[in-house]
């Protein structure tokens, strides 16, 4: 059970909570896209446990190998020195060795879901892997962190239909602007480190108090496309209410966190955007149940 929750740790499985509920979103909306279209539906509830399997070992593979990559710069940096490869927790050939496993469950579970989920599947590991390679050489690294876990809905309304679509489409770019903006947030904690390694982030290169700046543009960009799906996604009014919640949350946060004052950083990165993210698809998922129900 020690190793379990050692490699659990390792990828923050606890961060699921950011891309999970925008997935969900996504298979209900793919449910919801296939109803309308009279289209039938077979074997949801295997699709949703192999969509539940991709999310976890997609989301495993990206976190790994992120820790396994920078495990150097962890070991230098005070905040990051306890993580489990350079604390000698996990060892780094172990680490390596979880990554292939998962991306190798990943690829098989997309397999199962549809031809288009399986071939696109090296696409969406390149993606995430790609990321933990970006803080070495442009400090637009945030947008590719928000790139990687805005395939969630698109992908999981993929599972379902099989084809695009805008809806889910702007789900994906509200995931993009809303955690690339979070994460400038939480890189302010490494600002002094990342520029005496030189490393790229938004706030190593523009400093504090225009990165903040820039975070709020991010999440205003967010906003912009979640009130975006409510007119063109014909959602309802309990999808309002998810709403002023998920952008209450982006103000919330945004107010909490100053360039003289970090120490709010983790309570604007875990709970407000937890609370966001979860409330915020409870509201649009019963939103769409209600509207699958008359169909």
């Amino acid at each position: 059970m020690s190793a379990v929750k050692n490699y659990l740790s390792l990828v923050k499985f606890s961060h699921t909570i950011f891309a999970l509920p925008f997935a969900l979103i996504g298979f209900v909306l793919g449910i919801r896209y296939q109803l309308m279209h009279q289209v039938p539906i077979d074997k949801v509830g295997l699709k949703f446990f192999l969509v539940l399997v991709c999310m976890v070992t997609a989301r495993s593979t990206a976190m790994a190998f992120n820790r396994y990559l920078d495990r150097h710069f962890d070991k230098l940096n005070p905040r990051t020195a306890i993580r489990e490869i350079p604390a000698g927790i996990i060892k780094a050939d172990k680490a390596l060795v979880f990554i292939f496993v998962n991306a190798g469950l990943f690829i098989i579970a997309t397999f199962f879901i549809n031809p288009i989920c399986f071939y696109l599947s090296p696409v969406a590991l390149f993606v995430i892997v790609f990321y933990s390679y970006t803080k070495r050489f442009t400090y637009l690294c945030h947008l590719v962190l928000g790139i990687g876990l805005s395939l969630a809905p698109i992908g999981a309304f993929l599972a379902v239909t099989g084809v695009f679509n805008m809806v889910p489409l702007l789900f994906s770019f509200a995931v993009i602007f809303w955690v690339s903006g979070f994460d400038v947030i939480y890189a302010l904690q490494d600002i002094d480190f990342d520029q005496s390694q030189s490393l790229y982030s938004i706030p190593s290169h523009w400093g504090l108090k225009r990165a903040l700046t820039i975070a709020r543009i991010l999440h205003v960009f967010s906003a912009s496309f979640v009130i975006a799906a409510y007119f063109l996604g014909g959602f309802q009014f309990l999808y309002l209410a998810g709403l002023l919640v998920f952008v209450g949350m982006l103000l919330y946060q945004n107010s909490i966190v100053k360039p003289n004052d970090l120490s709010k950083v983790n309570i604007a990165f875990m709970t407000a955007n937890g609370i966001a993210s979860i409330v915020f698809s409870v509201f649009v998922i019963a939103d769409l149940i209600i509207q699958i129900a008359k169909l």
